[in-house]
């Protein structure tokens, strides 16, 4: 039996198409929208890049948006990273950690 290829290869991969899904049905925007910014960044996309301009395209939608400045989603993308860095493996990350 073949099975088709995982379509996440990492756990951020699936948080960041989990967080455009609970986006969109939170309404901060339509699917057309997405796809008119996520559109034309993917056509140059491979395998190893797809994933990145999926995350660009959904802080310039963001962005476009008014939901998130840039320069928001990359504090909040530090912080997280830091929470990261100080929580121990196998626990939650909570970005309090990152305080600490």
């Amino acid at each position: 039996m073949n099975l088709p290829e995982a379509p996440f290869q990492e756990p951020w991969q699936a948080q960041l198409f989990a967080l455009t899904v609970a986006l969109n049905e939170a309404g901060q925007f339509e699917w057309r929208e997405w796809a008119a910014v996520f559109g034309p960044r993917v056509q140059d996309a491979d395998a190893v890049t797809y994933w990145t301009v999926w995350a660009e395209a959904l802080v310039s939608l963001l962005e476009e948006r008014g939901v998130a400045a840039a320069e928001e989603v990359q504090r909040m993308t530090e912080r997280w990273q830091a929470a990261a860095r100080a929580t121990p493996h196998g626990q939650p990350i909570l970005l309090s950690a990152a305080e600490g």
